[in-house]
């Protein structure tokens, strides 16, 4: 089998994949927000005082991490439209993956929370901090710091499962992607640049990572500690 690699019809295609990059990472951006908010607040709860809400945190993340991101979607913008909600592909990508991620944040915050020495939590409790003030300045910092390189991972992977979405018409990459090899008939080519697309994006998300933790944790540069 002889096949002859031939790049130059997607040139004219290049507005169309960097808008779809575009789409991309706006779509990942603003899951990776929310999707880190409600993750910290599911931890908390799930880590605090009260069992029943505990037990509702609880079931969220076992019913997210044990069925498909891609049901989820469908649920989603289907099901909301089913019930007479019709929202936009890219709304509706968004809150699927903002429920999505929120699961597994929360579990990898939990697993930084638990990690935290009790004898922290004693000398809080000896200064008269409050609940709030513990949380806020004596547990979710450090507690963040010693996870980070996982919810890094975490949010990475969550940009390259945006794919997905392509599914529901919504106009990331990968959708941009199929649309163009339809039309070129190149399709070899057109998943090379997409996955070329992909892994440079990839890299670029972890430099930001990189660059936010040296802002956030000044003691991990100071001890030159991986991040």
């Amino acid at each position: 089998m002889h096949y002859t690699f031939d790049f130059s019809p997607l040139l004219d295609y290049w507005p169309d994949f960097l808008a779809g990059a575009w789409t991309t990472l706006a779509l990942s951006l603003s899951a990776t927000v929310f999707g880190f908010l409600l993750g910290v607040a599911c931890a908390l709860a799930k880590t605090g005082r009260s069992a029943g809400l505990s037990r509702v945190v609880g079931g969220y993340v076992e019913l997210i991490r044990n069925t498909p991101l891609l049901v989820q979607i469908f649920i989603v913008y289907f099901g909301l439209s089913s019930l007479g909600l019709h929202i936009a592909a890219f709304t509706a990508a968004t809150i699927a993956l903002v429920v999505n991620v929120g699961a597994y944040t929360s579990e990898i915050v939990r697993a930084g929370i638990e990690s935290i020495p009790p004898g922290q939590l004693e000398a809080a409790e000896c200064m008269a901090l409050t609940r709030w003030q513990t949380l806020l300045h004596v547990v979710l910092p450090p507690a963040i710091e010693r996870v980070y390189p996982a919810l890094t991972g975490q949010y990475v992977l969550l940009m390259l499962a945006s794919s997905i979405c392509s599914q529901i018409s919504a106009e990331e990459l990968t959708a941009v992607a199929n649309r163009i090899q339809s039309d070129t008939f190149r399709s070899v080519e057109t998943y090379l640049v997409l996955a070329g697309a992909y892994l440079l994006m990839s890299l670029v998300m972890r430099g930001i990572f990189g660059l936010l933790a040296l802002v956030a944790f000044p003691r991990r540069r100071r001890l030159g500690t991986p991040l």
